[in-house]
């Protein structure tokens, strides 16, 4: 059997899509998976998700600004053409969009192929009906449910196996850690001003990191970021290091070098999850109960319908700082 993912979008969908990924390799040891995804975050699964048999770049979002030029319609054909070069039995599209939609229905079923998404929208997450009616086999799903379990539902209910509420295993994910130094990194970055967080906040997080003796590490993906960075690390001290501009594989070997991620609710923070470090998540918004980390003592989300302040992520990172080093000390078997 071949199975084709779509999911294209955005780097914290993404990330969570893997448990789902986990669990039908697990149930279909013999199946080949393939993986349509933004081009942006094609570099991760290439590098880093090597149960996966081809990730295939797509670039919708760069596309859509300039459709109608030679080059982008030079780009449209070759990514067709690498799409339909194997022929699929199951087509998954977890994003549950148009965008997404047009994507499974472009690729080639093999003889009694199908196609397979949500069949209705649940609360908070982004779905357009007419998704129902492109593919063959629609699947149900409960009005609340988080996104993760969202993922795992839809795979198995298209698959044929019980669907599982069973712990999320991210080991799809598998990242030798580059230059280890023992810092916390922060990751203040992320594409939706709501999420943001204060850099004062930011100025005293990292201040009481240091005094409890941890150095800090600071990401940046654009100069607005760098700026943001470079503000944040002068007012810390000594001990905060701005990092140089990496790609995504590169970036998640860094972080898996950490001892530990404080950020706000964006893709980096959900890498931090998926390496199983010490986390504080920080949200700004409701989605706090769809989207944050779940199942694990040592990975917390703060806020919700507003943003949390200091003292409230600096409490929860004391927390889950103590918990994850209780249990590293617990034997194997506990």
């Amino acid at each position: 059997m071949r199975v084709l993912i779509v999911k294209v979008s955005s780097l914290g969908d993404v990330i969570q899509t893997l448990p789902a990924l986990h669990d039908m390799r697990q149930a279909l040891p013999q199946a080949t998976f393939d993986w349509v995804v933004e081009e942006a975050f094609a570099p991760l699964l290439k590098a880093h998700v090597p149960g996966l048999a081809r990730v295939m770049p797509v670039a919708q979002r760069r596309w859509r600004k300039t459709p109608l030029t030679a080059a982008v319609r030079a780009e449209k054909a070759v990514f067709l053409q690498t799409l339909r070069a194997e022929a699929y039995d199951v087509v998954l599209d977890f994003q549950g969009l148009i965008k997404s939609v047009l994507i499974a229905r472009q690729a080639r079923l093999a003889p009694g192929g199908w196609r397979s998404s949500y069949g209705n929208r649940s609360e908070d997450a982004a779905y357009e009906w007419p998704v129902r009616w492109l593919v063959q086999r629609p699947q149900p799903m409960p009005p609340r449910i988080h996104s993760m379990q969202r993922y795992r539902r839809l795979a198995a209910l298209a698959l044929g196996y019980p669907p599982r509420e069973d712990a999320i295993d991210y080991d799809e994910l598998q990242v030798t850690p580059v230059e280890p130094d023992g810092s916390v990194m922060l990751v203040h970055g992320t594409t939706r001003v709501e999420n943001e967080w204060p850099l004062q906040h930011w100025i005293q997080v990292g201040q009481a990191l240091v005094a409890q003796g941890l150095p800090v590490s600071v990401p940046q993906a654009n100069p607005t970021e760098a700026a943001f960075a470079q503000q944040l690390c002068e007012a810390i001290g000594p001990r905060a290091l701005v990092l140089p501009r990496m790609g995504l594989a590169a970036l998640a070997a860094r972080m898996a070098g950490c001892v530990g991620v404080i950020g706000v609710d964006s893709g980096l923070s959900h890498m931090a999850v998926a390496l199983n470090l010490p986390h504080v998540q920080i949200f700004s918004q409701p989605r706090i109960w769809r989207a944050g980390p779940v199942g694990c003592s040592y990975q917390v989300a703060v806020g919700g319908e507003r943003a949390p302040d200091v003292d409230t992520v600096l409490q929860a990172w004391q927390a889950v700082w103590a918990d994850f080093h209780q249990k590293a000390l617990l034997p194997a078997s506990a």
